[in-house]
């Protein structure tokens, strides 16, 4: 939804935290969630360690919220939807909306996706899509490594997004 824009993104940042550069994570250096190689083609110039809220929101509304359609998602999709496309990617986010809901599965939210996400219940769409997400953490090979934190941020990311649905 529209309005819920700076609220998930204050629950994004809950999650991505601050400065990071494990060795094992493909991202590589990486602050408040925001991957340098992301960041540079962006156009940014500061350190990494640098970053504030304030660089990178516009970033995630458009590379992220503005790709996913986050405000023209229901409320509580929209949350998880976000969550994931930053994690993974917004057209693999968008891909499993598409599944759940039975569209193509192209990765690109349009009309199509957004007429079908309508006559869905939001609460079935958000617990199918933690399922999903949960599936594709588990394939990893890195799910060793990260997997007690991506598990706890897709449950953490679905109780909310159930939460945001029945208000």
């Amino acid at each position: 939804m529209k309005k819920n824009f700076e609220k998930c993104l204050e629950m994004l940042l809950h999650h991505e935290g601050g400065y990071v550069n494990h060795p094992e994570d493909p991202g590589g250096e990486t602050n408040l969630g925001v991957t340098k190689r992301v960041y540079e083609e962006w156009g940014g110039t500061k350190d990494m360690k640098a970053l504030t809220v304030k660089d990178v929101a516009p970033i995630y509304k458009k590379k992220y919220w503005d790709l996913i359609k986050g405000d023209e998602l229901p409320s509580g999709v929209d949350w998880c939807t976000f969550d994931w496309a930053v994690n993974s990617g917004p057209s693999r986010a968008a891909k499993a909306v598409q599944k759940v809901i039975g569209a193509n599965p192209d990765g690109a939210i349009g009309p199509k996706t957004l007429t079908l996400l309508a006559k869905q219940d939001p609460k079935y769409v958000v617990e199918q899509f933690g399922k999903i997400r949960q599936e594709f953490y588990e394939s990893l090979s890195t799910f060793k490594t990260f997997g007690r934190g991506w598990t706890r941020r897709n449950d953490e990311t679905t109780t909310k997004a159930t939460e945001m649905v029945s208000v």
